[in-house]
This record gives C-alpha cells, sequence and structure tokens, in this order.
C-alpha cells in the first residue's frame, strides 16, 4: 500500500484516536518483521493528542515497546521540562506510561550550560546530527526510521521548517533554526531529506485554517514556499485529518484507498470507522 493518501475523519478528536490505533497497528507490523522500530514524534496538537489516545488504548500493548526507538522531528530550543519543548509534551502524554528503554529515547538537546557556558543552537544542532549517525549503518548519517510523524502549520511549515527559510533549503539531516517567525525564535529541526529518507511520514492536520497550505501541498505545489509539499516517505505517505483541514483537497485526488492491511483491521477499532480514505498518488 504504496504512494501517497489522504485519510479524512470526522473530526479532530476521532482523527487522534485514528492516528493512535494506527500507529500502534502499523509498529506492531514493523516488529514482526525486524523484532524492533523506530518512531519519530512531532509536537503540536494532534501529535500530542494522539500520544495521550495511545496511552490510554488496551492495544497499546501489542507494541514492544522495549524494542522501540524513538527521536524527534524537531524541537523547541528550550531548557530541560519546559513545557513547550516537544520533549516534555510527549513525555506527559506518553513516553511516561511506557516501559521504553532509556538508551533508546533520543531528545533534541535542551538549552542548558556546558561547562558553565551556555551551549548554542548550533552546537545542539551539531550534537543531535552526530546521536543521528551512531545509530545509523555504516556510512550512514541517519538510522532506519519506520514511522515519522509531522504537524503542518497553516502557512505549510512542517517540523521547524518554514517557507522560504534557510532551513527548507539543508541537505544535511539537521539544521538549527534561528529567528523562526513562531516563538520560541531558536529551534532544532531534521530537514527534509533527512525526513524524506524514513520508511513512512504521516502528516497530521485538524481545523479549517491548514486546509489552503494542504492543498497546495497535495497539488505540488513547490517546497520552499510550502514545506509540507516536500515531506514524504520512501515507500508510503500518510496525510491524516479531519473534515475542516480536508476542505481543500483536490476532488482529483479523492479516488478509493487499498483496504488497509490485516494487522490494522485487527487494531484500529469502531472510532476510525466513518474515515473517508483517498488515494493521492503513487
Amino acid at each position: 500500500m504504496g504512494g501517497t493518501h489522504v485519510i479524512v475523519h470526522p473530526d479532530e478528536s476521532l482523527l487522534a484516536q485514528a492516528v493512535a490505533t494506527r500507529l500502534i497497528a502499523r509498529l506492531a507490523e514493523v516488529q514482526a518483521s525486524k523484532a524492533s522500530a523506530s518512531l519519530v514524534l512531532a509536537g503540536g496538537g494532534v501529535a500530542v493528542a494522539s500520544l495521550a489516545a495511545l496511552a490510554r488504548s488496551p492495544a497499546r500493548d501489542a507494541v514492544d515497546w522495549t524494542a522501540v526507538d524513538v527521536w524527534w522531528s524537531d524541537e523547541r530550543y528550550l531548557p530541560t521540562g519546559d513545557p513547550e519543548r516537544n520533549e516534555t509534551q510527549a513525555r506527559h502524554a506518553l513516553l511516561d506510561a511506557l516501559p521504553l528503554q532509556p538508551s533508546r529515547v533520543h531528545p533534541m538537546p535542551a538549552a542548558e550550560t556546558e561547562n558553565a557556558r551556555p551551549l548554542s543552537v548550533d552546537d545542539a544542532a551539531l550534537g543531535y546530527r552526530v546521536e543521528l549517525a551512531r545509530h545509523a549503518a555504516a556510512g550512514q548519517e541517519l538510522p532506519a526510521f519506520d514511522v515519522l510523524l509531522l504537524g503542518v502549520g497553516p502557512e505549510g511549515h512542517t517540523a521547524s521548517i518554514f517557507p522560504e527559510s534557510p532551513a527548507v533549503y539543508e541537505q544535511g539531516p539537521v539544521v538549527a533554526v534561528h529567528d523562526c517567525p513562531k516563538p520560541p525564535p531558536e529551534r532544532i529541526t531534521l530537514t527534509l531529506p533527512a525526513i524524506r529518507s524514513a520508511a513512512e511520514v504521516w502528516l497530521l492536520a485538524a481545523g479549517k485554517a491548514k486546509a489552503a497550505a494542504i492543498g497546495a501541498a497535495l497539488r505540488g505545489t513547490d517546497e520552499a514556499g510550502v514545506p509540507a509539499a516536500g515531506a514524504r516517505g520512501r515507500t508510503r505517505t500518510l496525510w491524516l485529518l479531519d473534515e475542516a483541514a480536508a476542505a481543500e483537497v483536490p476532488g482529483e485526488l479523492r479516488a478509493p484507498l487499498l483496504l488497509p492491511t490485516l494487522i490494522e483491521k485487527s487494531i484500529i477499532p469502531n472510532t476510525a470507522v466513518g474515515a473517508r480514505q483517498f488515494h493521492s498518488r503513487s
């Protein structure tokens, strides 16, 4: 079931529940084939709500969480424990409730001091690049990401890659963001080439404020102007939306999607029923 697919749920609550159960299904499927799985988390309201829904799911133990590597697609460069950090929100929503191996959880660096001097966001981004390479196969810069989650902003940003910003042109795996148009001004983000290294990329969005950017991205708008247009997986890309966010999905993309895999059908509950599924392109 490769290519790009648009899956629309009636509202944000049902969207979050469906993302959670779909994620359980996919991670369990990956572990059935290779024992361990690698997940890249995102910030944003839908992503955090999906993690919270996963924490509540009785099916969550279908995944061996001791064999899951956890990474982040971007981070606000703030002190450890700051409530605005994506890491903090993910830990509160889900991670603290799971039997994860601490050595397999890889948050992006926080705004701390090192040897009594402030660590710059550039140094922090370099540190994450080193951490990624340390867990990659020989000769590679990135580990193998099985599922990479992303949000989408109303102007089309994804991760912390904003339209026409230096980050959208970066070809390395990780970049420091300065003067971000959305606070806080300093961030760390995976780049579009790093995002595209993932087997599957899932873009999550809710609300009519996102509709125009999503429509533009799915019509193939230049990624410099709408960075979300450049986010795709090697084997599959899912746009997981509510009705409001899907309002401007191009009509020609709305063709029937292939049936879910057996493992998805066995785990995704009735909360996913009623979703409208569209095939975009291979």
